[in-house]
């Protein structure tokens, strides 16, 4: 019996096996962060240069003081290129927190660089209509509660919210992190680091307790209108027969 086409899942709708997706090469992530960086910071090339040929002047100086400068010169290629790529990793990072600095939720992108030891919401657990963010993440160190927003409005939502935490966990350490260039505040490129000195404090098991008892405690509710309760609406019938 022949196999039916459209109902083999290897295949398309058509009958046409789907192309498979190319894996990116190393050296296209480069280029992509360079061109992303160079956007931000002109800079850069002139910066990668200096280092590439600084680097090599080196080798072929000692080359020329103490040996052959051609066997230097090949030793000091790749050590000329891996500084210059330091170089873009650097100015690439610093490129992309100025893209999103001053940006709603900004300091959740910044906190999902921690790799590992640390669980942060995807969603903010206290919030204003002026976009002041509060969001919340448990690791070993306890609560860490990160806000962003201006001082005198995010300090007041911070502790609202440290308050709530503490009344279900007593005996877990909250810590509060604004974020911000103010004065008090730790900076956007700073804050996923500020994080990670934390001292641990929980056990792996007591930090996943914690997190199921938070995950029941829920995140942030959206503000509903004044003098409106949406379970008790009720259609205005008068107006549906057009009277």
């Amino acid at each position: 019996m022949a196999r039916n086409k459209s109902t083999d899942p290897s295949t398309g709708v058509d009958g046409t096996k789907p192309k498979k997706q190319k894996k990116q090469r190393w050296y296209h992530q480069v280029w992509d962060a360079y061109k992303m960086t160079r956007a931000e910071d002109p800079a850069v090339t002139w910066i990668m240069l200096a280092v590439f040929v600084g680097i090599l002047a080196v080798a072929i100086g000692i080359g020329l003081a103490w040996g052959p400068w051609v066997y230097t010169l090949i030793v000091g290629l790749p050590f000329a290129f891996l500084g210059s790529l330091f170089v873009l990793t650097r100015r690439a990072e610093t490129a992309a927190y100025s893209r999103i600095e001053g940006q709603p939720g900004a300091a959740r992108a910044a906190l999902g660089t921690i790799r590992r030891g640390w669980t942060f919401d995807e969603e903010p657990v206290a919030l204003t209509p002026q976009q002041d963010l509060v969001f919340r993440g448990v690791g070993r160190a306890g609560v860490v509660l990160v806000g962003e927003g201006p001082t005198h409005r995010v300090t007041k939502l911070l502790d609202g919210e440290k308050r709530r935490i503490t009344r279900v966990l007593p005996n877990v350490p909250v810590t509060t992190i604004q974020c911000g260039n103010g004065e008090g505040q730790v900076p956007l490129k700073k804050v996923a680091r500020t994080v990670q000195k934390l001292r641990p404090t929980l056990t792996k098991p007591e930090t996943a307790e914690v997190l199921k008892r938070l995950k029941a405690l829920g995140g942030a509710k959206l503000p509903i209108p004044k003098g409106i309760d949406p379970t008790r609406a009720r259609p205005d019938r008068k107006g549906m027969r057009g009277r």
